[in-house]
């Protein structure tokens, strides 16, 4: 059962990494278990994600606003199918398919086997590997607005889907393939966070259901880390907006390495148990 400490820890943790190509959930799964803390479980993580996905919402929108609004018009207005916000919302919809049926699938593994700290770990550094080859080999010129396509939104989504593994990044993945297709790194975020609304807004929502459980976190503690996740994140995704406006994502790729190597070496000695 998670309790108020815990709760405040793991909203501050989620509220920073959520944003960053450096994985929440393996964060939350890592901490929890060092310091000698229950698995929130991937019911929580789901919950308090709800948090840092409004604060996207709010951060984006007037942009967000005008893909819904645009979208639905043109639904029966032909002359506007062919609008930037109309095929935006054709594109997150499409791009979001992904994750959901995947999610579905591999329900059972996600809240067990996906989150053996060894796996974890692995993750980390592989997908770090793969950040850093897309940063230094994309030409960083691709706009949304230009050049986004159904094929894209497609890859896209299935490296949002690479996140139901902890240590992926939910970010990470599709910023990485984002660079990979050679868009321009602002853009490649921005699609991350508008794609991560209905995948993460969905299966937070569908878990909210179950809080109060014999197996989910109790209501206090899970509200209280959801509204601190909210706060953080929102300056968090300002933060790492500018961030990458004149900075390659070298610090992360180091970062999810050192992690990666700590979170094994402990694993290996005994220090963390390799599943909650």
């Amino acid at each position: 059962m998670i309790g108020w400490l815990e709760a405040v820890v793991l909203g501050l943790l989620q509220g920073l990494t959520e944003f960053l190509p450096i994985s929440s959930s393996a964060h939350i799964r890592v901490v929890s278990a060092f310091f000698g803390w229950p698995d929130p479980g991937a019911a929580f993580t789901a919950v308090i994600q709800l948090g840092t996905e409004t604060a996207v919402l709010i951060y984006f929108r007037k942009e967000i606003w005008e893909i819904i609004s645009t979208w639905t018009r043109a639904l029966w207005t032909p002359d506007l199918r062919s609008h930037y916000a109309a095929r935006m919302g054709w594109y997150v919809i499409v791009g979001s398919l992904p994750i959901g049926v995947l999610g579905i699938v591999f329900k059972d593994q996600i809240e067990t086997v996906f989150r053996d700290l060894r796996l974890v770990g692995t993750t980390l550094i592989v997908f770090a590997i793969i950040l850093w080859f897309a940063d230094h080999t994309a030409r960083n010129k691709l706009t949304l607005e230009k050049h986004l396509s159904f094929t894209h939104a497609i890859v896209y989504g299935f490296a949002q889907a690479l996140a139901l593994i902890p240590g992926v990044s939910r970010s990470g993945g599709t910023i990485t393939a984002g660079l990979l297709l050679d868009y321009r790194r602002e853009d490649a975020a921005k699609y991350s966070f508008l794609l991560a609304i209905p995948a993460v807004l969905s299966s937070g929502l569908l878990e909210v259901a179950q809080i109060g459980g014999t197996t989910a976190p109790a209501w206090g503690p899970t509200i209280l880390a959801t509204i601190i996740s909210f706060f953080v994140g929102y300056a968090a995704v300002a933060w790492f907006l500018k961030y990458i406006g004149s900075h390659r994502f070298t610090a992360f790729v180091i970062y999810r390495i050192l992690l990666g190597l700590f979170v094994i070496l402990a694993v290996t000695i005994g220090w963390i148990p390799a599943q909650g």
